[in-house]
């Protein structure tokens, strides 16, 4: 039995969705895309979002503040002071850099346009699906709960097979389902399909284009902690035009003011260390794998490749 503190899921309906049929929804994407690039697409596959903070934290506040006070008493002469900043500063940034990078973030879902299927990493097993006939299903369910009332929300999944064991299969969710209706999955899945179809650019119809202006709109649309001040700045100043002369800057605005510069070096620094975490997890991959997504590498399937072995035994 559900105690009342625990979510319901009712579900509501399942469609199947085809790589080759439309939905009718335009392609939109949900926040999820780790890498568009011209031969493939990388999805966040969950977990360690939040890589970078600690490092942002300890070295972009403290490890700058102290490396800041350093350089002042290197000005003013005094170095006992400098070398004591420095000596804790800069460890304070490097100790969990180091420890944030050379973890292996999760491998993410890989759409491969060159070979037409999609890589999956799974507990350091190896498990695709070839493009063309993928097995995909949208369901819409909605939570119910005492605390969150009714939520409706969808998932949208794919089946895959382990590498070489076909009989051994999952069902993957593209992203986390929550808070997103079915018309929303089913946009996301029209911007998968017009990138592996009609990529690596297309337009908000998912017709091809030689222009990436409709998915550089849509992947910009990603919230970055860094470019709070910039947007804040943009903001204050729309409002002192529309102020014509009067006040324009409010309690909260005074607060961002002053808060997000401070907060900015965290930021950066909390988002770099992202990026160099993904940049060596890629080593991960599998050499299978990782020669099909180099730009001449081979384009055989993986499973062509499992019914060559298959016929060779």
């Amino acid at each position: 039995m559900n105690t009342p503190e625990q979510p319901l899921s009712n579900a509501a309906s399942a469609i199947k969705l085809e790589p080759d049929k439309p939905t009718g929804e335009q392609p939109m994407e949900l926040f999820i895309t780790d890498e568009h690039t011209e031969y493939y697409l990388a999805l966040k596959a969950g977990g360690d979002s939040d890589r970078g903070l600690l490092t942002g934290v300890l070295g972009g506040i403290g490890g700058c503040a102290l490396v800041g006070l350093g350089l002042i008493g290197a000005m003013q002469g005094k170095f006992d002071i400098t070398y004591m900043t420095f000596s804790i500063g800069i460890p304070l940034f490097l100790v969990p850099f180091l420890w944030e990078t050379l973890r292996p973030l999760p491998l993410p879902i890989l759409f491969n346009r060159r070979t037409r299927e999609v890589y999956f990493d799974h507990e350091g097993e190896l498990f695709h699906t070839p493009w063309d006939g993928i097995s995909a299903v949208a369901n819409e369910f909605q939570l119910v709960g005492t605390q969150i009332g009714g939520m409706q929300s969808a998932s949208l999944e794919i089946r895959v097979w382990k590498f070489e064991e076909p009989e051994n299969a999952l069902m993957i969710s593209l992203g986390a389902p929550f808070g997103k209706s079915l018309a929303m999955q089913k946009g996301f899945w029209e911007y998968i399909r017009a990138y592996m179809n009609n990529g690596p650019y297309f337009d908000e119809h998912g017709n091809h284009s030689e222009s990436d202006a409709f998915v550089k709109s849509q992947l910009d649309v990603r919230f970055k902690m860094s470019d709070s001040f910039k947007q804040t700045l943009a903001q204050l100043k729309q409002a002192k035009n529309e102020a014509d002369g009067k006040n324009y800057l409010g309690a909260s605005d005074v607060a961002k003011l002053i808060l997000e510069p401070m907060l900015y070096p965290q930021d950066r620094i909390q988002e770099f260390t992202y990026s160099i975490a993904k940049r060596s997890s890629r080593n991960r991959w599998p050499n299978v794998v990782a020669e099909r997504l180099k730009a001449n590498g081979p384009t055989t399937r993986l499973v062509d490749l499992e019914c060559e072995i298959a016929a060779n035994q």
